[in-house]
């Protein structure tokens, strides 16, 4: 059983960590990208602003689900 619990602690661990580096990781590319862009082209900041800020809103949504997954998982633990 002490195996079993041990698994589901390094399983949650391992969803919040490849949650939290995967959206780190995103939104990184996606605001230098953004950066890029609208140092090309200020005409469009706004534009891009927005889109950008729905994006990262949805890379940090994948990083709670990460969260999420690992309450649940430590929930099964005892």
């Amino acid at each position: 059983m002490e195996l079993v619990n041990g698994l589901i602690a390094l399983g949650a661990a391992f969803a919040v960590g490849v949650a939290a580096i995967g959206a780190g990781i995103g939104q990184g590319i996606a605001s230098g990208k953004a950066f890029e862009s609208i140092a090309r082209q200020p005409e469009v900041s706004g534009t891009i602003r927005t889109l950008l800020f729905i994006a990262l809103a949805f890379m940090e949504t994948l990083t709670i689900y990460g969260l999420l997954i690992a309450f649940i998982l430590v929930g099964k633990i005892g």
